[in-house]
């Protein structure tokens, strides 16, 4: 046990050596949402579509999904998709980075939450205005990025905003499987220094994340009050 006492100057002098490895988090995170909201808008699709095997499975999916921990589902696609990849289809994915891994989870988990947010948005646009639009002479496609799309999105926002700052926090949880990011370097320094500091690193750790969500929800809610001035 740690007897030494809380030095608050090794926050700060912690924060620099942290810094760089922020970029993997962040690296981890972004493709993880551009991904998952491509997956997501699928689901959304597959709900509102119409057909009902395709609505049943999305909707069972995103049940599933919303109900696994995040930790469980890391732990599947980690241990269980190489011997799967081994086992069924003949091929090795021992030597995949481990941050694939990690991409492959939350694009799964971020894919089924957004799908939610997607579709809700777009059931609060009220019908009639698709309608109108075609009637005026817009095509259904172009009626639905020009007259839908947009309201959809600013309905959307909030609740997509606080679904990628989830993410990223979620996404701490990498270290578990050995990938080094920001939290992962975080325990290896204390793990070096045989526990010492433990408590200034973490609190290092922790205002990184907090400056990031910030910079996060500052972005999302200039973001919307554009988007709503343009309605």
């Amino acid at each position: 046990m740690d007897t030494r006492p809380f030095s608050p100057d090794v926050i700060l002098t912690s924060i620099p050596a942290l810094l760089p490895y922020l970029e993997v988090t962040l690296m981890v995170g972004l493709i993880s949402v551009v991904t998952g909201s491509a997956f997501g808008l699928l689901l959304a699709w597959a709900r509102l579509s119409g057909n009902r095997i395709l609505s049943s499975l999305a909707e069972g999916y995103t049940y599933i999904i919303r109900c696994t921990p995040s930790i469980v589902l890391l732990f599947i696609v980690f241990y269980g998709l190489p011997v799967f990849a081994r086992d069924a289809l003949g091929i090795d994915l021992d030597n995949l980075s481990r941050a694939i891994f990690v991409i492959i989870t939350f694009t799964l988990l971020f894919g089924g939450f957004v799908s939610e947010v997607f579709r809700s948005a777009y059931l609060a646009v009220p019908k009639g205005q698709y309608e109108a639009a075609v009637t005026i002479g817009l095509s259904p496609w172009k009626a639905f990025l020009t007259v839908v799309m947009p309201q959809a999105a600013v309905i959307a926002l909030p609740n997509f905003g606080n679904s990628v700052i989830n993410l990223l926090k979620e996404s701490a949880l990498a270290y578990t499987i050995g990938l080094i990011d920001l939290l992962g370097r975080t325990n290896l320094i204390i793990s070096q220094n045989y526990g010492a500091y433990g408590i200034e690193l973490y609190a290092a750790c922790m205002l990184i994340y907090w400056m990031v969500n910030i910079l996060l929800e500052r972005t999302f809610l200039f973001a919307e009050k554009r988007l709503s001035h343009r309605e």
